[in-house]
């Protein structure tokens, strides 16, 4: 994890510490149920709440003791029983690693989603509040980066609003597909170990058992979980991606905030660069590229092979926190991001009428001329306007072929910009309710 793309609450879930305190609350919980099930002293079960529930574990010793056994889990479970005394021989029994490793990634990634979750409520309010504020602003809309026609920029926000309710809802069931529990022994058969310990760990840690563990939990929902990351990821780099094209200089419909005192450039005093939406379009491809070792992690050997253990420790924290760190950033650049109704105004001019052109092939063959005829005519009389050689409007009334079909009041109707605008309230409806 990088600190400056790190933000306190995501990042702790992936602490050491954190990390050891769940590994603990799992082993403690299976040795509670154990000793439900009369497998474990009661007395036992008791002392290992009792000394660890507060215990601040040592990550310094715990690495000393791995750097002997090669084993992650053996030396937290050495350090524990360090920590506990005789009881702990009670502790882990009937299981394995993986049981303690998997159900732990289960519930950093739940917390994660949690927090993923929340980070798209704030953007969404964001989006909403400023979508309203522009309702019925008009700006030109642009397919190959061209003009084509009239929009408002309160319709770019709704649609951006309704991307990322979908992006909420896909994160809610990434969530629940990677929340399931794994305490089922070695190969996963429950042989040394009641399934009953499971369902308790389970619901203590807020977890649903996993149906078939195999020994671990199966890579297809982790694979699906980072896949949502991603998506979620290139919903923010869209978004992120029009506000740079809205910053351009040429363009400047919109911009970032730029706030007192800071600098666009070490050379260049009078530049202002839209820098935090590229940096979110740079953090969405690293939330993305951890979308396909996720999914190659899948095809473990029979019942498990460590071989996306590795992948996880690094793709875990840090397509979560970048992603956590991104949202929050959009946000606020939504929040502040200044608008300039007056530059949308101006571009939707800049063509001099060029972006009506359909309504008027459209008003020529509702009067009985051909399409491919009334293509023609709106064609010829919109080429010399792109070559900045007339007005759209006045050459049309001076075509022969269009002045007999639309007379001149008529004609002019044509060009309402208010005629574009008119559905807006049916698409706030759809997204907003």
């Amino acid at each position: 994890m990088i600190p400056r793309y790190s933000r306190p609450e995501m990042a702790q879930i992936w602490e050491p510490e954190t990390r050891f305190r769940i590994w603990f609350e799992i082993e403690a919980h299976a040795t509670d149920a154990l000793a439900a099930l009369g497998e474990v002293p009661p007395e036992a079960a008791a002392r290992v709440w009792e000394k660890g529930k507060d215990a601040v574990f040592d990550i310094d010793r715990i690495a000393e003791i791995e750097a002997v056994t090669r084993h992650d889990v053996i030396a937290f479970l050495t350090h524990l029983a360090e920590i506990v005394g005789s009881e702990a021989r009670f502790v882990h029994q009937g299981m394995t690693s993986s049981d303690v490793l998997d159900t732990c990634l289960a519930v950093q990634l739940s917390r994660a989603a949690d927090l993923l979750i929340a980070d798209v409520d704030q953007l969404l309010a964001a989006l909403k509040r400023r979508a309203f504020e522009f309702k019925l602003t008009p700006c030109i809309g642009r397919s190959h980066g061209i003009h084509a026609e009239p929009t408002t920029f309160g319709v770019k926000l709704a649609q951006a609003h309704a991307e990322f309710q979908r992006a909420r809802a896909r994160l809610v069931l990434a969530r629940q597909e990677i929340a399931t529990c794994a305490i089922s022994g070695a190969v996963g058969t429950f042989a040394n170990i009641d399934p009953r310990v499971e369902e308790h760990v389970a619901r203590k840690m807020g977890l649903s058992p996993e149906p078939v563990s195999t020994q671990v939990i199966p890579r297809d929902r982790h694979a699906m979980f980072f896949a949502v990351l991603a998506v979620v990821a290139s919903s923010v780099e869209r978004l992120a991606t029009e506000i740079r094209h809205l910053q351009r200089t040429e363009v400047l419909e919109a911009e970032e905030y730029f706030a007192p005192g800071q600098k666009g450039s070490s050379a260049m005093p009078h530049k202002r660069n839209p820098v935090l939406t590229e940096n979110l379009t740079g953090l969405a491809r690293l939330v993305r590229s951890a979308a396909i070792p996720a999914m190659e992690n899948v095809a473990l050997w029979h019942e498990r092979d460590i071989s996306h253990s590795s992948v996880e420790r690094g793709i875990a924290p840090d397509a979560t926190v970048h992603l956590d760190f991104a949202l929050a950033r959009l946000t606020g650049v939504i929040d502040r991001l200044v608008v300039y109704p007056e530059n949308m105004m101006r571009n939707l001019e800049k063509l001099g009428g060029l972006i009506h052109s359909q309504r008027v092939l459209l008003a020529l063959t509702q009067k009985g001329m051909s399409r491919e005829d009334a293509y023609a005519a709106v064609q010829r009389n919109a080429m010399p306007v792109w070559r900045g050689e007339g007005n759209f409007l006045d050459l049309l009334r001076q075509d022969k072929d269009v002045a007999a079909l639309l007379p001149p009041a008529e004609l002019a109707s044509l060009f309402d910009l208010g005629y574009h605008t008119r559905h807006v309230d049916t698409i706030f409806r759809r997204v907003f309710g």
